[in-house]
């Protein structure tokens, strides 16, 4: 499984953060999330989709 941010979507709400630290990290620069990995862990996969889900804006592409 690979995820992606539209970074023009992304409000930067952080939530994904609080769902995922392990694989999404907030930018204080440039207020918006960033993607940890290249390739997301087995055991990251349910929360990086539960984070697509409660992200607001559809921001977090997941590519299965």
């Amino acid at each position: 499984m690979k995820v992606k941010i539209d970074y023009d979507l992304c409000m930067g709400d952080r939530n994904c953060n609080k769902v995922c630290p392990d694989v999404f990290q907030y930018d204080e620069d440039q207020l918006i999330s960033r993607v940890l990995v290249d390739k997301v862990p087995a055991d990251q996969k349910e929360l990086v989709r539960k984070a697509a889900r409660e992200c607001a804006p559809g921001a977090i592409i997941v590519e299965e």
